[in-house]
């Protein structure tokens, strides 16, 4: 499967943005999927996996409450709603697939988009 993340900016804190991601060469509701990010010089961050029927889902306690994972398979596309941003969410997200291995670890997801990046100013 081929992923394309799209939809960041640049916002101000407490601001929202809504990320896609696209997917297509393969069945995407085979799939299981996540976000996420990376800051400049800090490692790659799990923020959030879905499953592949869209019932399950999981976050990072940083993002909890904030961001909204979600998918729709009809549109082989996954979304993440982010609200009430904050500066420490400026990183480049990633959104990855996994066909196997459990959707809560990040391990398991080993096929990769392009980011995008979102910039939070304060």
């Amino acid at each position: 499967v081929q992923l394309q993340a799209s939809g960041g900016g640049l916002v101000q804190a407490g601001d929202s943005l809504r990320l896609s991601c696209a997917a297509s060469g393969r069945t995407f509701s085979n799939y299981n999927m996540a976000w996420f990010r990376q800051a400049p010089g800090k490692e790659r961050e799990f923020v959030s996996s879905i499953n592949w029927s869209g019932f399950s889902k999981y976050y990072v306690g940083s993002v909890k409450g904030r961001f909204t994972i979600s998918r729709d398979n009809a549109k082989n596309t996954m979304y993440l709603q982010m609200n009430s941003l904050k500066p420490e969410d400026t990183a480049v997200y990633y959104c990855a697939a996994a066909l196997s291995g459990d959707w809560r670890y990040p391990a398991s997801f080993n096929l990769w988009g392009q980011g995008t990046q979102v910039t939070v100013s304060s």
